[in-house]
C-alpha cells in the first residue's frame, strides 16, 4: 500500500488552561449552561467547515480535540502525541477568549516538538488581539475575520513565499521577525460557499481510526446535539456581545449579517439527518434576515420532511403567526430565548433591539406551547449593566410567574456572564458608559486571569452595582432559589433537584474555606474543587435532549465508509472565486 502523504493541516483544539490536570481551579458555574465542561473542550464549528472546504480541494486535514483527549486520560502525553505528525502547518483556534492560556501553550509545544512547522491562529479573539498575538514567538500567522476558508487555502498554498503571502486576504504574519498586516477584505456576503459536511467528519474517523479526537465535546454520545450556523455577524447591538453589529463593523468589517440561503441550510440539515437522529440547533435568529427569509427556510424544511427535532433560537419573541408557520412546517421543534433580565430597564441597558416588554414574550411563549413545541428554554444572565443583587432575585421571582402560566415544557436558567465580557463588545470598549470595571485588557492579562484559584478571581469584570464577590453571592442565591422553584413546579426530578441544592450549599462552604486560606488551595481542598466546577447552578443534564436507543443511522455511516475506501472519480469543486 502506498504511503499516505503528510497532512497539509493539523487542526488542534486546546483546553482552556493547558495544565488543568495539575492545577486546582474552582470554575464554579462558568460552563454550566453550555455543552462542554470548564475545560471548554468543544471546538468551533469553523473547524468542520475549514476541514470540508480544504478536503474538497485535495488537502489532507485532520482535527484533533486535544482538550478532550487530555480529559480522557491523565496519562495522555501531548508532546509525544504531536511528535507522530509531520504536517505542513498546524492550525489552533483562539475563537473564544477562555482558550487564551491553553491555545498559546499548545502552540509553544508544537514549536518544540515540530520545529519548522508554521503555526496558524484564527477566530474572533485572534482577530481582536492579532497585533499582540503575532508577537508571541510560537505564532507565525493569524487569519482575521469570521470567514477564513478561502484565505486559509491561499495561505497553505503560499507558505514560505512572501510574494504569495502578501496577497492572502485577512492575514497577519511576520517576515524576518517583523509583523505584517494584509488588508481584511474577505467578507463574503453569503455563507453558501462553505458547508459543514458531517460525512467528512466520519471519513476523518475512518481514515485515522480515532473517534475521540473529532468528538465535539465530552459525553457527546449522551447528548448528541448538532448545530448549523444560519448567519455570521448580527443585526443587533447587545452591549456585552463580541459579535454584535457594531463590533463586527470594526472587528470583521462586516456591516450586515451574512446568511446562508434556505436551500443551503436545508441541504446541510438533511445531510446531518441522514447520519443521526439527534436534534439540530439553528444558531442565530432566522428573523434577522427578515420574515421572508425565515419563511423560505420553513418552506424548504416542510418539503424535506426532516424528522429530527429542530431547535430555533430567537433574539426577541417571535410573532405567534410565525410560530404557527414553524408548526405547519416542522414535525418536531423547540425554541430558545434569552431575555437576559425580567426588568425591562435592565434589558434596555444592554441596548438590545428590537426592545420588547415581558407581556410580549409571555404571549409568544404561550402561543408556542399551544402548538406542538416540545420544549422552551429561557435564559437569564447575572452581571449586566444596572443589575443589582435584588434585581437578580426578582428575575428568579419572575421565573416562578412563567412556571405558573406555562407547563412543564418550559424551564428557566440563570448564570453569570462569564468568564469574560467579550473584548470588542461595546461594554468592553466603553466601560464607563455601561457601568463596568475591567481587570484585564490585553491578551496576556486574560491568560493570567484564567489560572487564578477560583471563578470569582477569573471574571474579567465587575459592575457599578456589584463587585466580583457580590456577583458570586448573587449567582448562588439565584441558583438556590430557582432550583427550589424547579422542584416545586416539577421542572426537574426530585432527586436531581435535591442533588443541585446540596452542591450549591457545599460550593458556598468551599468558597468560604478558600477565603480562609487567603485564596490559596491547600492539599485538603484540591480534591474537592473538581466536583464543584460542573452542575453547580443547575444539573447539566437539564440541557440535554431526550436520547433515542440508537441515535445514529448505521447504514448511512457504513455507506460513507464504503465511499471513502472505494471512492468514485472526484469532480472538481465549483469555482467559488465569486465569494471573495
Amino acid at each position: 500500500m502506498a504511503e499516505k502523504r503528510p497532512l497539509d493541516l493539523l487542526l488542534l483544539h486546546a483546553p482552556s488552561v493547558y495544565d488543568f490536570r495539575e492545577k486546582a481551579i474552582l470554575y464554579g458555574p462558568l460552563s454550566d449552561l453550555i455543552p462542554s465542561s470548564p475545560v471548554f473542550e468543544m471546538y468551533p464549528l469553523g473547524f468542520l467547515t475549514m476541514a470540508s472546504y480544504l478536503r474538497d480541494r485535495g488537502m489532507r486535514v485532520r482535527i484533533v480535540n486535544l482538550a478532550l483527549r487530555m480529559m480522557d486520560s491523565r496519562r495522555f502525553d501531548v508532546p509525544r502525541f504531536l511528535k507522530k505528525f509531520h504536517p505542513r502547518a498546524v492550525g489552533i483556534d483562539l475563537h473564544w477568549l477562555p482558550h487564551a492560556h491553553g491555545a498559546l501553550e499548545v502552540a509553544k509545544i508544537v514549536k518544540e516538538v515540530l520545529p519548522g512547522v508554521p503555526v496558524i491562529f484564527g477566530g474572533l479573539s485572534s482577530t481582536y488581539f492579532h497585533e499582540e498575538l503575532i508577537r508571541y514567538p510560537q505564532v507565525d500567522y493569524v487569519l482575521r475575520g469570521d470567514s477564513t476558508e478561502p484565505p486559509l487555502l491561499e495561505l497553505l498554498q503560499g507558505l514560505g513565499d512572501p510574494g504569495k503571502l502578501r496577497a492572502v486576504p485577512n492575514l497577519t504574519w511576520k517576515w524576518n521577525g517583523l509583523p505584517q498586516m494584509n488588508v481584511l477584505e474577505f467578507t463574503p456576503p453569503s455563507l453558501d460557499y462553505a458547508d459543514l459536511r458531517p460525512d467528512r467528519m466520519i471519513e476523518m474517523v475512518m481514515e485515522h481510526g480515532d473517534l475521540r479526537s473529532v468528538m465535539p465535546f465530552n459525553h457527546w454520545w449522551r447528548n448528541p446535539i448538532t448545530a448549523v450556523f444560519t448567519a455570521k455577524g448580527c443585526a443587533h447591538q447587545c452591549a456585552t456581545c463580541g459579535s454584535s453589529q457594531s463590533t463586527c463593523v470594526h472587528l470583521t468589517k462586516r456591516h450586515r449579517p451574512a446568511f446562508r440561503s434556505p436551500a443551503s441550510l436545508t441541504a446541510n440539515i438533511q445531510a446531518i439527518a441522514k447520519i443521526t437522529k439527534a436534534p439540530v440547533f439553528l444558531v442565530g435568529d432566522l428573523l434577522q434576515g427578515g420574515r421572508a427569509h425565515g419563511e423560505q427556510l420553513l418552506d424548504c424544511l416542510k418539503r424535506a420532511g426532516i424528522k429530527n427535532e429542530i431547535v430555533f433560537e430567537f433574539f426577541a419573541p417571535p410573532p405567534p403567526d410565525f410560530l404557527q408557520r414553524i408548526d405547519d412546517s416542522v414535525q418536531n421543534w423547540s425554541i430558545e430565548v434569552s431575555p437576559d433580565s425580567h426588568d425591562a430597564e435592565v434589558r434596555r441597558s444592554l441596548d438590545r433591539k428590537p426592545f420588547y416588554e415581558n407581556k410580549t414574550m409571555e404571549t409568544s411563549l404561550q402561543a408556542a406551547l399551544a402548538l406542538r413545541c416540545h420544549r422552551i428554554d429561557v435564559f437569564y444572565l447575572i452581571g449586566i449593566p444596572h443589575q443589582t443583587h435584588q434585581s437578580v432575585l426578582d428575575t428568579v421571582t419572575y421565573c416562578e410567574h412563567l412556571f405558573r402560566i406555562t407547563d412543564k415544557r418550559l424551564s428557566c436558567f440563570i448564570s453569570p456572564v462569564g468568564p469574560f465580557v467579550d473584548p470588542g463588545s461595546r461594554a468592553f470598549e466603553d466601560p464607563e458608559l455601561f457601568g463596568y470595571r475591567f481587570f484585564a485588557r490585553t491578551l496576556e492579562e486574560h491568560r493570567q486571569l484564567l489560572v487564578q484559584t477560583s471563578w470569582e478571581s477569573i471574571l474579567n469584570y465587575e459592575t457599578e452595582s456589584m463587585t466580583r464577590a457580590q456577583l458570586v453571592d448573587a449567582t448562588y442565591d439565584a441558583a438556590e432559589r430557582l432550583n427550589a422553584l424547579k422542584l416545586q413546579y416539577g421542572r426537574v426530578p426530585k432527586r436531581r433537584g435535591m442533588r443541585v441544592a446540596r452542591r450549591i450549599r457545599e460550593a458556598r462552604d468551599l468558597r468560604r474555606r478558600i477565603a480562609e486560606h487567603d485564596g490559596h488551595l491547600e492539599a485538603d481542598l484540591k480534591g474537592e474543587v473538581a466536583r464543584f466546577s460542573q452542575s453547580t447552578v443547575c444539573d447539566k443534564r437539564e440541557l440535554f435532549w431526550p436520547r433515542r436507543l440508537i441515535n445514529f443511522r448505521i447504514a448511512e455511516i457504513l455507506r460513507i465508509g464504503y465511499r471513502h475506501y472505494f471512492p468514485r472519480p472526484s469532480r472538481k469543486p465549483p469555482d467559488l472565486e465569486s465569494a471573495r
